[in-house]
This record gives structure tokens, C-alpha cells and sequence, in this order.
């Protein structure tokens, strides 16, 4: 141990000897201060005028830690992406000088050992690490005094990602260094290789075979974890098996210039190393046997506890999961074998994590919708067996790894999901589908996912009923003013399907109202309700069920009758808020404080923390075409205003409205009124035999239309109220802390002008003066 010890020193000082690493150590610290200080000086600009001009602002909101020194301009990123051009050069004399310079030969003749010289060797290297460590360690220190509240968990995992590549890195170029007598081919040599580990992880991934023995290998993304505060066991291990191997294979290169031995038993040394490395990581990355730590302030690489509960929920059987892909579906790609690995561990990791006994099957097929002639319009004249020979052509796979649609569809009837790319869930006889969507994420996040889980541990889930007869909104319709988008389309991730909701219709005129019901909707009837349709619905809301009820200007009177049990009258009439870009219908009331505590919606979370903190203005809503609505205090429920005009901007206009014309004038002789402001939106809520009974109530309908994205966050913030909190299944995170520098301008240009002049100067100066002294000694 005392030889490596000695080993290391020696080649530690004739490393410090020599400019390359001064040039290296100076470059890299120049790197780092360029752009620690050009992220950090634009925020601190920007924070010190807003904060000099803007009463209200009070911080970014956003992550400064994650901001300055993982963005893509950050610090991290950048030092990662650059660090393959600094450890070549660093490294590429590593042993070649020796065997250049015929210093090997008297290593080889004295009694140190081949183990001691690569082991000192390497351990010099990584202490030089150390030193690179020890330079973004200054800008890690500098952060955490720079910004307030910094995320130092990030990045310690940082950094430990950083180290941990460049010793790899490290091994390679030693490895390198041992083949040649020439420096500049070492270093060439070493470029090469870490851009064969970073580029094999998407070689022969359509090969079950070797599929993921190349994933394991690849050094790409192999720090995006470490980077945003997850360390695993998995890239730990993957890290210290990489180093294990190419120091092994230096090791056994330089035995090989001290003894005789067969080729075959020189290769099988090598064939053992590789094989040792690939056992061990293959068994180390399978699910079950990671260990995870995040090191993040608010977990956000972590399930939420409300998912990881229902994960534990899940016990006693494997959960199956059916990967269905069609040839001819939408999102296809993603579903093809060479993107398996992203399937896995994009997707299921953050779920393998607390339950890895998940069992992954894969079906391949093709096949159309009954009656779609879209493809064969395409390839005219084609079968549509000659169809899926041409795309599997295209994209370089056998056709034999998909099964004609006839046969899947004996076993399962997939139509309904228009032949998509889908994943069928099964546990304990139960399944339910997982879908995809055509957005930017594309695969299903944490809030679907739970949903879909809680479908199999639940007998059943929420139904919504939405009451047929009276030509009301239509959710089996994707006309723009009809409510399918919000309700059933299963290509929209936040619909009430792909949330955890049944939706079906009901005539209450021919059919009583089921008392499993979680919520009643009656959306904008057009006709008058009959005798028999009303006394269901005053049934169902005298026995305390739940309700939504949305109406429209001018068809006033088809509600009123309903609401006036409630306490609650639409005013005759339609609103009007003149501005220089809407038509005077569009008004936009703001949500109410009491509104923000109707769900978890991020939206209404940080607008309720807004309003916590002093902030006037609340967050307007457009309704196209709506009323006002009045309500009384003696009618047994809790009333509160959910939407409330804009204070003595808004008047509600009397008879019929031209939208397309001049803009309407205020005539009180004509029976235009004006109030204070109008309350659009309202909640209603009372003790029924031990139950808290729900309802709601909105002068405007088309808001929840699909041409309005179906009201968004505001819709699925009165489902919520409505099932009482249970569905959404919502995952909020804690707010970031580190949203405000603690620096100004000034501070931030005299760094600037320290860590990117200042301080590599001092170094240069310092390394000069050594190799001066160093020559004429």
C-alpha cells in the first residue's frame, strides 16, 4: 500500500510539472466561471429592477439553484458536456511516457508490482479529480451564499455525478494510455472509446438478446439522475464496474510486457473482466435490487405520498402490464423494441421503485378500425398484410414480430382505443387501460397512472352522470359547443376518464337517478324540464346528492324552477364587459379566495398562496355569454360565490344581444340594470343525514365546452369538490424555496470579473512561477 501511496505522489508532482494540467486546471476553472457568473448575472439584474419598480414581486417562483446551475446554460450541463475534451489530454501520458520514454522496462525490472504501479497510477488521477471537484466546489459554495435557501442536496448529487464521470472517464483514458507508445494517439484513442460507451446504448436495442447489455454499457444519461438530485445504487454500481473493468484491462496489458502466455489466455483474462462487469451491473439495474436516495428539498424525484399509498395498497400480487403497439396506430415508434429500454425506465422506474414486481408483456400486431379506408387510400392496391411488410421495411424490422388484427382482436377487443398505442393493467383479475397521448410527454404522468391503479383496487370508481332528454350538453359529441373532451375523450390526459371517473348519460324522464351517483350534471337544457324529470332531481337532492348544474342567457327559465328550491335565481338577461378585444358577452369574472380551496389544482394553489400574501388581483376567467346570479341565506345551504365580476366594470343587458354589430350601449329606460359586480359561479353546500352535500352552479355553460379545452383546471376543480377530494388524484409538491438571489448587480459583475480573470490568473501566475523554478532546477 506504501508503493501506490509513493506511486501517486511521484505522479502527482509530474503531473504539476508539466503544463498540460495547469493548462487543463486554468481552462477548465475559466469554463466554470463563465458560466456560473453569465447565468448568475442577468437574474441579478433583472431581480434588482423588478424589485426597485414592482411592488409586488416577491420572487422568481422558480428554482434558482435548479436555474443557474443545471439549466442548459448552466454550470453542470455545460462543465458535463465539455469534460470528454479535458481527461484525454490529461491522461494520455499516463503510461505511454513510460513506455516512450523506456522507464517502463526499469519499473518492470524492480520489485514493484504491476498492481501497484496501475493502482498509484490511477489513484494520482483521481485525487487530480478531486482537484477538478474542489474548482466547482467553489461555485457550489459561492451558490449556496449566492442564492437564498440554495437546494444543497442537489448539488452534493451533482457534483458526486461529476466525479464519478470523470473518473470513468479517467479509466479509459489510462486504458488507452497502455496500448500505445504515442501520447497524441492515447488521447485519439480515448475520444473514441467514450463516444462508443456514449453512443452503444442505442445499438441493437430490436435485439432481445443484447438489448440490455448495451443499455447497461451506454455512459449517455448515465449523470441525468445524479444532476437533478436522484442518486441510485444502479448508476453507483455502473460507475465503480467501469472503472473495475478498463483499470483491470490496463492491468493485464502491462502483465502481459512481463510474461509469456498463450493469446488465449491473455484474451480470457479480458473476457473475464468484461463478463464480471457485465454480470454485475446486469443484476445490480434490475428492479428490486436499486437503492434510491433523493437528495432534493421538495422530493420532486419521488412519488407522491398520496401514489405511493395506493402503490402500497397493491400487495400480495404481481402487477401485470400489456404493452399493445400497432403497426398502423398512433405512436408507434415509442412502442417498437429498440425503445424498450425508454419505456421502462422513462416511464415505470419511478413505480418499479416501490413495487418491482411488475410484469412486462408485449404484443405487436396490426390492424384498422372497422370501416377506416384511410390507410388502403394510402397504399392503394395493398393488403393489409403487404402494408405492414412495407412499413416493417421502413422501419428495419421483421415482419414476423406483429400478429395479424384478427387474431388479437380473440382475445382482446382494442377499437375503443382507436388502435393506439395503449397498456392494458392487470392485478388480481382486474384491468383497466393506461393510455398515450399525442402532446409533448406522450406517455401517461403520475396523476393518470394513479388513477389507473386506484381502478383495480377499487370495486368502483366515481360515476358521473350527465342527464339526457332536454337537448342539453352532448360528452358523446366533439362539436364545439358539446362536453365529450372534457368527459370521454380518452386522447386527452386530463378528461374525467384518463382522471379516475365513469361518465354516462341518463334520462331522468324514463329512468329514476341511481343512488350510487357521485355527481348529477345537468348542462344547459333547452327545453323545460318535464314533471317527471324534476321531481327525480328534487329527489336526488333532497336524499343529499351531489350536483353540477351549468345554464345559459336566455334560457333562464329552464332552470330557475330547479334553483329556486336551492335558494338561487339566474337574472333575466346576459352580462356585457366592453373591451377593445372581446365581444361585449365575453366576460371575464375572477376567482374568489374561497374558490382557490376547492381542489389542489396547482393553479388555484399558487393563486391562493397570492392571495395568503396581500396580492389584489385575481385570475379572470373568460364565460362567453353568461348572467348573473342572485341567491338568499334562508334556503338551508351554504352559499358561496365561486366567480365575481370585476368591481362597477360589468352590466347586464336586457332582451336579446347583437354580438357581431356596434357595440351594446347601456339604456336603463330599455331594462338594462347595474349592480356592484354579479356572481357567476356558485357552491352550495349542507348537513344531509351525516353527509356534506355539494352542489354547484354556473350561469354559463360554454366554458366547459370543447372548444373552450373543456374548462380546464376550473372544471376539474368542481369534479374534485364534488368526490370530495378524492379524484383528481393530485400529487402537489412543496413550493420551492430557493426562488430569490441574495446578491445584486454589483456583486454579480465583481464576481464575474474574480472567478473569470482574477482568480485562473492567480493560477497561471502560481503554475509559471512552479515550472520556472521547476527548469532551472
Amino acid at each position: 500500500m506504501k508503493m501506490i501511496f509513493k506511486i501517486a505522489r511521484t505522479e502527482l508532482r509530474n503531473l504539476f510539472y508539466s503544463p498540460v494540467a495547469w493548462f487543463l486546471t486554468i481552462a477548465f476553472m475559466v469554463q466554470c466561471g463563465i458560466y456560473y457568473t453569465y447565468a448568475l448575472y442577468p437574474v441579478a439584474k433583472w431581480q434588482e429592477v423588478l424589485q426597485q419598480n414592482t411592488a409586488k414581486f416577491k420572487d422568481f417562483g422558480l428554482s434558482m439553484t435548479n436555474g443557474i446551475f443545471l439549466a442548459p446554460d448552466g454550470i453542470f450541463s455545460n462543465v458535463l458536456q465539455n469534460l470528454y475534451l479535458f481527461v484525454p489530454l490529461l491522461t494520455m501520458g499516463l503510461i505511454s511516457r513510460e513506455i516512450n520514454n523506456g522507464t517502463i522496462k526499469l519499473l518492470y525490472s524492480s520489485p514493484v508490482k504491476v498492481r501497484e504501479i496501475v493502482l498509484g497510477k490511477y489513484l494520482a488521477i483521481m485525487i487530480y479529480n478531486l482537484l477538478l471537484v474542489g474548482i466547482v466546489g467553489i461555485f457550489m459554495v459561492t451558490g449556496l451564499i449566492n442564492i437564498r435557501h440554495a437546494d444543497y442536496g442537489v448539488l452534493l448529487s451533482a457534483a458526486l455525478g461529476f466525479y464519478l464521470l470523470v473518473c470513468a472517464y479517467t479509466a479509459i483514458g489510462l486504458f488507452m494510455s497502455s496500448l500505445t507508445t504515442y501520447q497524441i494517439v492515447s488521447a485519439i484513442g480515448s475520444f473514441i472509446l467514450i463516444f462508443v460507451l456514449s453512443r452503444i446504448g442505442g445499438l441493437w436495442q430490436k435485439y432481445d438478446f443484447v438489448r440490455d447489455l448495451t443499455y447497461f454499457l451506454s455512459l449517455s444519461g448515465r449523470t441525468t439522475k445524479m444532476l437533478r438530485g436522484l442518486i441510485t445504487t444502479k448508476d453507483l454500481v455502473y460507475f465503480l464496474v467501469i472503472v473495475y473493468m478498463f483499470v483491470g484491462f490496463t492491468l493485464i496489458k502491462l502483465k502481459a510486457g512481463r510474461e509469456s502466455k498463450p493469446w488465449y489466455v491473455k484474451v480470457g483474462r479480458y473476457a473475464l473482466i468484461a463478463l464480471t462487469t457485465l454480470i454485475v451491473g446486469y443484476f445490480t439495474s434490475r428492479p428490486g435490487y436499486i437503492g434510491y436516495w433523493d437528495t432534493t428539498a421538495t422530493k420532486s424525484n419521488t412519488l407522491h405520498a398520496n401514489t405511493q399509498q395506493i402503490i402500497r395498497d397493491m400487495k400480495g400480487e404481481p402487477l401485470e402490464v400489456t404493452l399493445y403497439c400497432n403497426l398502423f396506430g398512433g405512436g408507434v415508434s415509442r412502442g417498437l423494441p429498440e425503445n424498450r429500454n425508454d419505456y421502462l425506465w422513462t416511464l415505470w422506474e419511478p413505480y418499479l421503485r416501490f413495487k418491482p414486481d411488475v410484469k412486462f408483456n408485449y404484443v405487436y400486431y396490426y390492424d384498422v378500425a372497422d370501416n377506416d379506408s384511410t390507410l388502403y387510400k394510402t397504399w392503394v392496391g395493398k393488403s393489409a398484410k403487404e402494408i405492414a411488410e412495407k412499413m416493417c421495411e421502413g422501419y428495419d424490422i421483421k415482419p414476423s414480430l406483429f400478429t395479424p388484427g384478427p387474431e388479437v382482436r380473440k382475445a382482446i377487443d382494442l377499437q375503443p382505443e382507436n388502435y393506439r398505442l395503449v397498456m392494458q393493467l392487470k392485478y388480481k383479475g382486474k384491468t383497466t387501460f393506461l393510455r398515450t397521448f399525442d402532446d409533448a410527454t406522450f406517455w401517461p404522468e403520475e396523476q393518470q397512472v394513479a388513477a389507473a391503479f386506484k381502478r383495480l383496487l377499487q370495486p368502483s370508481m366515481p360515476k358521473t352522470i350527465f342527464l339526457t332528454g332536454n337537448l342539453e350538453r352532448d360528452i358523446t359529441k366533439k362539436g364545439e359547443r358539446e362536453y365529450s373532451y372534457h368527459s370521454l375523450a380518452k386522447d386527452n390526459r386530463y378528461s374525467l376518464i384518463n382522471l379516475g371517473f365513469d361518465s354516462d348519460t341518463l334520462s331522468a324522464d324514463t329512468h329514476d337517478i341511481p343512488a350510487d351517483v357521485t355527481t348529477l350534471v345537468l348542462a344547459d337544457p333547452k327545453t323545460t324540464l318535464s314533471t317527471t324529470t324534476m321531481d327525480r332531481v328534487q329527489q336526488y337532492l333532497h336524499k343529499g346528492g351531489n350536483m353540477l348544474i351549468l345554464g345559459e342567457p336566455g334560457k333562464q327559465q329552464m332552470l330557475n324552477p330547479l334553483l329556486q328550491g336551492l335558494g338561487v335565481h339566474m337574472l333575466d338577461g346576459t352580462l356585457i364587459e366592453l373591451s377593445k378585444d372581446e365581444m361585449p358577452h365575453m366576460v371575464k369574472p375572477f376567482i374568489t379566495h374561497e374558490a382557490t380551496d376547492l381542489s389542489q389544482e396547482p393553479i388555484l394553489t399558487l393563486l391562493k398562496d397570492g392571495l395568503k400574501h396581500g396580492e389584489e388581483d385575481s385570475m379572470p376567467m373568460l364565460m362567453p355569454g353568461v348572467t348573473g346570479l342572485t341567491f338568499t341565506t334562508d334556503s338551508g345551504y351554504t352559499i358561496t360565490p365561486l366567480l365575481n365580476t370585476a368591481a362597477g366594470k360589468v352590466w347586464l343587458k336586457a332582451g336579446a344581444l347583437v354580438t357581431d354589430s356596434v357595440q351594446p350601449v347601456y339604456s336603463p329606460a330599455e331594462g338594462d340594470s347595474q349592480a356592484p359586480y354579479y356572481t357567476t359561479a356558485v357552491s352550495l353546500s349542507r348537513k344531509v343525514n351525516n353527509k356534506e352535500q355539494r352542489i354547484i352552479v354556473s350561469a354559463d355553460a360554454d366554458f366547459m365546452s370543447n372548444l373552450r379545452q373543456g374548462g380546464a383546471f376550473l372544471s376539474r376543480s368542481y369534479y374534485s369538490w364534488l368526490d370530495y377530494g378524492n379524484f383528481p388524484i393530485y400529487t402537489p409538491r412543496p413550493k420551492a424555496q430557493d426562488t430569490l438571489l441574495t446578491i445584486g448587480t454589483t456583486g454579480a459583475g465583481i464576481l464575474k470579473i474574480v472567478y473569470v480573470w482574477v482568480l485562473p490568473g492567480l493560477v497561471l501566475l502560481t503554475g509559471t512561477v512552479l515550472l520556472i523554478r521547476r527548469k532551472r532546477k
